[in-house]
């Protein structure tokens, strides 16, 4: 396979640029709504809504209270197909452009074929047309989306945002989705795209012993089973940053039943995505399934684990950074108690959940030296 330059994305056209104007303008109105004085936004959004000890976040809750009001579906709701373009769309509105210095389109090695990918390189490190930088660390990284959603145009502000307030070339892979490709597909995908990735690591511009997993949401389940599987084969991973991951699918946990509706990742989604990703009479303990389940290995990477206080995946995010530490793995847990499901795509508007991302970033970047 021949090594592309490295290269901006394509300029869009027709249609396409229209769609691209139109998100960048709402994108913007978003930002300001939310950037108006709280006494004003509080009065958008409505009483503060407390549960459980925590209060929800308020540019959240006028976030939420401004899609009521708009009836933007929920993607949970519409079509398979008419849902991925609707998510898509949304997490463009959320992230905005975000600067960078060079995005690499690439093709990489899945289990039935080559999967599409993108390798963002920090504004610092492509100096030059050609990479000036070698041998710094790598993040391969998994979009969330319930394997049956996200792509990589969903997660492109945020693999954007990571990379340069890290200083990581960031590696966003585009694993096959479910129902087209149930398990184990994307499972084999992942395994099979982070291989390569470790094979190729100098042609990436990374160092082979400073390459780390990521992922949010399901894609941060896909990442700590590579971790797990990595340990197990003696392949070294540097670092796991695990957003709010999907650990355990057979979970009845209380804040699934808590935040089941109204906080954006509803119980409805969470039963499509199971339905749709698993067979009739497959387990969902099944370790490749639920990581929660599988025996931890010696050797396993330092994780950061990241919640958000109103999630439903909040306490099984909680106990499988629990469960790490048990066994001896250094890990860092941090719950953002004020925000919902899916609060590392919003980069491009408001204030509160972009600096936390940049906080997040920033303890990567510290993790990977």
């Amino acid at each position: 396979m021949a090594w592309p330059d490295i290269q901006s994305l394509p300029t869009a056209s027709g249609a396409a640029a229209v769609s691209r104007a139109r998100e960048k303008f709402e994108s913007r109105a978003l930002d300001r709504l939310l950037r108006l004085p709280q006494p004003t936004l509080r009065r958008i959004a409505g009483p503060p809504v407390r549960l459980d000890g925590q209060t929800l976040d308020l540019e959240t809750q006028a976030t939420l209270r401004l899609k009521e009001l708009t009836h933007e579906p929920s993607v949970e709701d519409l079509p398979i197909p008419q849902g991925r373009r609707a998510l898509t769309r949304q997490c463009a509105l959320a992230g905005g452009r975000q600067p960078i210095g060079a995005v690499v389109p690439l093709r990489v090695s899945g289990a039935e074929g080559e999967l599409p990918a993108r390798l963002y390189v920090p504004r610092a490190q492509a100096t030059s047309r050609h990479s000036s930088t070698t041998g710094g660390p790598l993040l391969f990284y998994a979009h969330g989306g319930g394997m049956i959603y996200g792509d990589l145009d969903s997660h492109d502000a945020l693999c954007r945002f990571l990379a340069e307030h890290a200083q990581t070339r960031v590696l966003s892979v585009d694993y096959r989705l479910a129902p087209e490709h149930p398990f184990p597909a994307p499972v084999e995908d992942g395994w099979a795209a982070f291989r390569w990735t470790v094979d190729n690591a100098t042609r990436l511009g990374a160092d082979p012993a400073r390459i780390a997993v990521g992922g949010d949401s399901a894609g941060g389940a896909l990442a700590a089973g590579i971790a797990l599987e990595a340990a197990s084969a003696g392949i070294p991973v540097a670092f796991q940053l695990l957003l709010y991951p999907v650990t355990d699918m057979a979970a009845e946990t209380g804040s699934r039943k808590l935040f089941a509706e109204g906080f954006f990742l509803t119980q409805e989604f969470i039963e499509l995505a199971s339905t749709s990703y698993m067979r009739d009479g497959q387990d969902p303990t099944d370790p490749r399934v639920s990581v929660a389940y599988a025996p931890v290995p010696s050797g396993l990477a330092p994780a950061l684990v990241v919640t958000a206080g109103f999630d439903p995946l909040r306490d099984e995010g909680e106990a499988y950074a629990a469960k790490l530490a048990a066994a001896g793995v250094k890990v860092e847990q941090v719950r953002y108690p004020g925000f919902i499901h899916g609060f590392a795509n919003v980069v491009g508007v408001g204030r509160i959940q972009r600096a936390a991302v940049a906080e997040i970033a920033g303890r990567l970047r510290v993790a990977m030296g």
